[in-house]
């Protein structure tokens, strides 16, 4: 499962900008830290904060939603190391973070006692650097001793430096610690005490033209990185390569992957003489897993054995050595239906807790084996919302109390989050902490809805309407997508949207659109590619469902999205400018030309296409934002946000945009974060400047 998580967070490499054409004569602006280009940033910034902070609510606004980003009072997140519980915590004090950790029987305490192990502020205070937390890669059963992945100024790229977390220090290099020296897109996992896999980049030929490691080493304590040997290796076309190392005790085993394509992978098993990989057969496309003795297979493509078809979206078990010996026996834990898809899985030590979409509310299903068979019990949890489970099992424990407890969050736009401490086998919950309610829900309340897409489909959408709002056509309205890489925009709680938009009267909806996973694997392959159009198609539908229902107009509709729901809303504007007054389009793709030759891009053909081929352009151009630009069109004014270290999607994506609209006489305001990577902040301040200029943009756009 290491593998899944691995493939959730890749990162990005970086590319030299060519020269300046013809037909795109900002290319200059691809340079990320050229001075020219970094000139034009900074003007740029200056013009916008200037309109922006004329606002009357700026400053206010700016100062309410970091009171809440560093509110004491939120749930601290924790991940199970042995006998502790590990949070990141960041407030006004600690903007950066401090790496801590308690116990379970101090978590349930209403202020819980903990123990700071590294305190990221004054790290960066002390080497004079912007360091900024990527995760930690610690080896068990005791933990003590932890890879750390340390951002500079928010990047994905980061360094590794080996940490002591009973001592509270760094084990440095010459001492025999595990530490690189070159920023890279770079992970690790624990073979033993004085061994590592590490993939990263280790010079020429050892990344994929993604930008991912290409190549994995084992590299021994104590002798040089560029004297360890090969373990593994991907081909420059692939994603990138990984490696996973499952050490629970009898079912110790080591697997290698390459990533062909964004959804693809190929999987071998390092054999007993650590010499031989075996290659494990699956459908490429399926998320293949071991767990103990069994193999769990989550199918994104129907897959016909002799005379049965699984279809996408089921999730099955076997048994592994039967498996990996050819024998192709299933229990099939969840079956998709047209409106119910599985959301996610995890295990305990005996039982497997799914999470599954129903019309986009969560549902929490619990597998065991009960007399051979295996037995599915429905748990009774808060409904309709988010629900999301961690599994507490930490399998390298034994006799562990905790084997079959796990967390259970809940929210939804109007709940605060809450998080309770559940155990297999019972529907008996401990609520451990609840955030807070940051603004007065009263009169406030969420629908569903429907809308029907061009060619027929419906396309679900959430409103949530504030207290007093009438469909009378003149509500500021916020709408929200993403309708991309199967990821489901599922319901949330905002303290800052709260304070700041639906307190004023705002209305924020939230639209399940094609590309996304709220329907399984068939809603997010429906719009890929040749179809990604759909994906417009279907938000352009919500949009036009909430002028027709008179819930705003296009004067008060505005629309948001980023990264790929940037590239939606970019695409969006410019299909139907009719439709809306103010576009904030964040950290985009915009430029469908050049993507996959700017730092990951390549990784995302999948989804997308490859715009070297002829067949591909052919669609790709048809929306492409940065070439469907005309000067005639009549645009609704645009907000464009990137960050300079953002190491994921390109910042020349936006700064090429913003330039190609000044060009045609278009309105549109523009401002790039220095640091903050692919989400756009550093920290809590830097979020909550950015914010903060979102929401006056809005209210300057949409307001009554």
């Amino acid at each position: 499962m290491k593998i899944a998580l691995l493939l959730a967070l890749l990162m990005l490499a970086s590319t030299t900008p060519p020269a300046q054409t013809a037909d795109d004569p900002y290319l200059w602006l691809e340079e990320v830290q050229g001075e020219r280009a970094l000139a034009w940033v900074r003007e740029r910034n200056r013009e916008s904060r200037a309109v922006l902070e004329k606002q009357p609510t700026f400053a206010a606004d700016r100062a309410r939603i970091l009171e809440i980003l560093d509110s004491k009072d939120k749930i601290p997140s924790v991940s199970r190391r042995g006998d502790w519980l590990y949070n990141l915590w960041q407030d006004a004090k600690n903007p950066r973070g401090l790496w801590r950790r308690t116990t379970l029987a101090e978590y349930r305490k209403a202020q819980p006692a903990w123990e700071t192990v590294l305190d990221l502020d004054a790290l960066g205070a002390a080497e004079k650097e912007s360091w900024v937390w990527k995760g930690a890669a610690c080896h068990g059963p005791d933990y003590r001793r932890c890879i750390l992945s340390l951002s500079r100024g928010g990047a994905d790229a980061v360094l590794l430096r080996e940490f002591d977390t009973v001592d509270k220090k760094f084990v440095e290099a010459k001492d025999g610690g595990f530490a690189t020296t070159k920023e890279s897109r770079s992970y690790v996992d624990w073979i033993d005490r004085d061994t590592i896999y590490i993939g990263a980049d280790f010079g020429a030929g050892t990344t994929t033209e993604s930008g991912y490691p290409r190549t994995i080493r084992r590299w021994q304590r104590g002798t040089p990185l560029d004297k360890a040997p090969m373990a593994f290796e991907g081909d420059p076309k692939d994603v990138g390569a990984w490696v996973s190392v499952d050490d629970t005790p009898g079912f110790e085993r080591i697997t290698f992957v390459r990533s062909t394509d964004f959804y693809n992978t190929r999987t071998w098993l390092l054999a007993g003489d650590a010499k031989t990989l075996q290659p494990i057969d699956y459908p490429s496309d399926a998320r293949f897993a071991f767990w103990r003795d069994r193999v769990l297979i989550e199918l994104k493509s129907d897959w016909k054995l002799a005379d049965k078809t699984w279809p996408r979206g089921s999730l099955l078990v076997a048994d592994a050595a039967a498996y990996l010996k050819g024998e192709r026996r299933f229990d099939v834990l969840f079956t998709p239906t047209p409106t119910r898809s599985l959301d996610a899985f995890t295990v305990t030590r005996s039982r497997v807790l799914l999470t599954v979409l129903d019309n986009v509310a969560g549902r929490i299903e619990e597998w065991r084996v009960d007399g051979g068979r295996w037995a599915k019990r429905e748990v009774a949890a808060p409904f309709p919302g988010t629900l999301s489970v961690a599994s507490l099992h930490d399998s390298l424990v034994r006799d562990d109390a905790l084997a079959e407890q796990y967390l259970l969050s809940y929210t939804d736009f109007l709940t605060p989050d809450s998080l309770m401490l559940g155990g297999t086998g019972s529907d008996a919950r401990e609520t451990l902490k609840s955030r807070p309610r940051f603004f007065d829900a009263t009169g406030m309340r969420a629908e569903q809805r429907f809308a029907t897409s061009k060619d027929g489909t419906r396309v679900p959408y959430f409103v949530i309407w504030p207290q007093g709002a009438k469909a009378d056509g003149a509500n500021p309205t916020l709408l929200y997508g993403y309708g991309g890489f199967e990821q489901s925009m599922q319901p949330f709680y905002s303290g800052s949207a709260g304070s700041v938009w639906m307190s004023r009267g705002g209305v924020f909806v939230l639209a399940n659109i094609r590309g996304g996973g709220e329907f399984g694997p068939a809603w997010h392959r429906g719009a890929i590619r040749e179809n990604k159009q759909k994906s417009y198609d279907d938000f352009i539908a919500v949009a036009e469902d909430l002028v027709k229902t008179k819930v705003t107009s296009p004067k008060h509709l505005g629309i948001e999205g980023g990264s790929n729901g940037g590239l939606l809303v970019g695409a969006v504007m410019l299909q139907r400018p009719d439709l809306f007054n103010a576009v904030v389009c964040q950290v985009p793709l915009l430029d469908m030309r050049r993507y996959h030759k700017l730092l990951a891009g390549a990784s995302w053909m999948a989804e997308y296409g490859d715009p070297d081929k002829p067949e591909d352009w052919a669609f790709l151009s048809k929306y492409s934002p940065y070439q469907n630009l005309r000067k005639d069109q009549k645009l609704p004014k645009a907000l464009l946000i990137t960050s300079t270290r953002d190491d994921r999607v390109h910042p020349g994506h936006a700064r090429k945009m913003a330039a190609r609209l000044a060009e045609q006489g278009h309105a549109f305001l523009y401002y790039e974060n220095i640091e903050g990577g692919h989400g756009g902040a550093a920290d809590n301040r830097q979020l909550a400047d950015m914010m903060a200029l979102e929401y006056s943009f809005l209210w300057q756009q949409l307001g009554r």
